[in-house]
């Protein structure tokens, strides 16, 4: 499959995941904890089943990576060239908590880069697709659009920080150092999207995120015209032991 039907695919299943999400929010749920006592529930299980099931039957020779199966101890790194990395409800906290900043996230995976990536937002009925180097697009009730990162206005950057680290007094000093005219605290890579849809600027992230948590929010960004790197500057690479990502900064249009 060429890379576009590997987004189209990517999309549908991520859009999927996000209505199998919301009937499992309508229904009620319970939170359970897993082995390093963050929250899981029945909407990360099911949608990570409708999303591998439907990667493996229609690209077979893509391996699929997902959080919820590496938690259960399948953590063996693909070899070769391609792999999907699948996070089904990122912001399972965010959810349970009855807020509405969770995502779906569907990323693969070349040469430890993304390459393309969809995110779907199931509360907003929003569904942010790209492929790195080529465009980034969204779709809602109003239909499919071209999307693209921004310059910082003139009054300054918006700055986008996670709610669950609204708090921590690195984000008011990152927002001081660059002259931010606000900070917006929400869950999840919506944040990324805010960013390549033009109405953010800056996501500075101080905390550990795991590989599944930006792959594919990072393609969407990228294709944007934004960028992510690491406090050093370098690119973020995928395919790492363990999977944990170190600090970074997502950053819209330089």
């Amino acid at each position: 499959m060429e890379d576009q039907a590997l987004l189209e695919l990517a999309a549908t299943l991520a859009e999927r995941a996000g209505h199998a999400i919301m009937a499992v929010r309508a229904a009620g749920f319970a939170v359970e904890r897993k082995r390093d006592f963050s929250p899981v529930t029945a909407a990360d299980r099911i949608a990570e089943a409708l999303i591998v099931d439907g990667l493996r039957d229609a690209a077979p020779a893509i391996p699929v990576v997902a959080e919820e199966e590496v938690e259960a101890g399948a953590d063996a790194i693909p070899e070769g060239g391609r792999f999907w990395l699948v996070d089904p409800l990122d912001g399972t906290r965010e959810f349970a908590a009855g807020h509405d900043s969770f995502a779906v996230l569907v990323g693969l995976v070349q040469a430890g880069r993304p390459v393309l990536g969809a995110v779907a937002l199931p509360a907003t009925g929003e569904v942010f697709g790209g492929i790195a180097g080529g465009a980034a697009w969204k779709q809602d009730a109003g239909g499919r659009r071209a999307i693209s990162a921004r310059r910082a206005p003139p009054g300054g950057p918006v700055v986008m920080g996670s709610r669950h680290y609204a708090d921590d007094p690195r984000i008011a000093a990152f927002a001081r150092s660059r002259g931010a005219a606000k900070v917006v605290n929400i869950g999840s890579a919506e944040k990324f999207c805010r960013l390549a849809e033009g109405t953010a600027d800056l996501y500075p992230r101080f905390g550990t995120t795991m590989e599944w948590d930006t792959a594919a929010a990072e393609a969407v960004l990228v294709a944007a015209g934004g960028s992510l790197a690491d406090w050093d500057g370098a690119a973020l690479r995928y395919g790492k032991p363990g999977w944990r990502n170190p600090g970074f900064l997502a950053t819209g249009r330089p």
